[in-house]
C-alpha cells in the first residue's frame, strides 16, 4: 500500500480515533500523542492492512488497547487532566458558561462509569458507531451493548438530574 492509498483509507477516521483516545486519556496532549502512535503502528503495518475488511474497526480496538495500556503503565500517574471546552462565538457568555458546565459535568460523569459502559457510551452516542460496528471492536453481545448503553445513559441522566435539582425542593 502506497502513502496516498494509506492516507485515503486511514484519514476518514484520524477524527474519531482522537475522540475515543481523548476520552480514555483525558488530556488533549495525551490523546494526540496517542493516536499518531496508532498512526504510525498503522504504517507499520500498511501490507497487512489490505487484508482486513474494516480498517476503521481494527484501528479503533488498537487505539482502545493502546490507551488503555498507557493508562496502566506507570506513565498514568503524569497524565495531565487538561480538558478542551466548547465554544461557539454566536452564543451569549451566560449560554457559553452553561454549556461548558454541562459538557464538564458530563465528562466528569462519564469517567466515572464502569470501563465497559463509558466505552459503550462513547462509541455509540459520540462516535455515533452503530451496534454492529460496537460488536466487533468491544467483542461484546449485542444484548450486552444495550444493557450496558442503558445503564450508563440512565447513570449521566440521573447524576445531571441530581446536579440540576440540587438545592430545589
Amino acid at each position: 500500500m502506497k502513502q496516498a492509498e494509506f492516507l485515503n483509507v486511514v484519514m476518514p477516521f484520524k477524527d474519531r480515533m482522537y475522540r475515543l483516545a481523548k476520552r480514555l486519556l483525558v488530556s488533549s496532549e495525551e490523546a494526540e500523542d496517542a493516536t499518531q502512535e496508532i498512526l504510525l503502528k498503522l504504517w507499520s503495518k500498511n501490507k497487512a492492512i489490505e487484508g482486513y475488511n474494516n480498517v476503521e474497526a481494527f484501528a479503533m480496538t488498537m487505539t482502545k488497547n493502546f490507551c488503555l495500556d498507557r493508562l496502566k503503565s506507570k506513565q498514568a500517574g503524569n497524565l495531565k487532566l487538561v480538558h478542551s471546552n466548547y465554544t461557539d462565538e454566536n452564543v451569549s457568555l451566560q449560554h457559553q458558561v452553561e454549556a461548558r458546565d454541562s459538557i464538564s459535568w458530563v465528562e466528569r460523569i462519564m469517567e466515572e462509569l464502569p470501563e465497559q459502559q463509558k466505552m459503550v457510551l462513547q462509541l455509540r452516542d459520540v462516535e455515533q458507531y452503530d451496534y454492529d460496528e460496537i460488536e466487533k471492536l468491544l467483542d461484546m453481545k449485542p444484548t450486552a451493548i444495550r444493557v450496558a448503553l442503558s445503564r450508563a445513559r440512565k447513570t449521566v441522566r440521573e447524576k445531571l438530574m441530581q446536579k440540576h435539582s440540587y438545592g430545589i425542593g
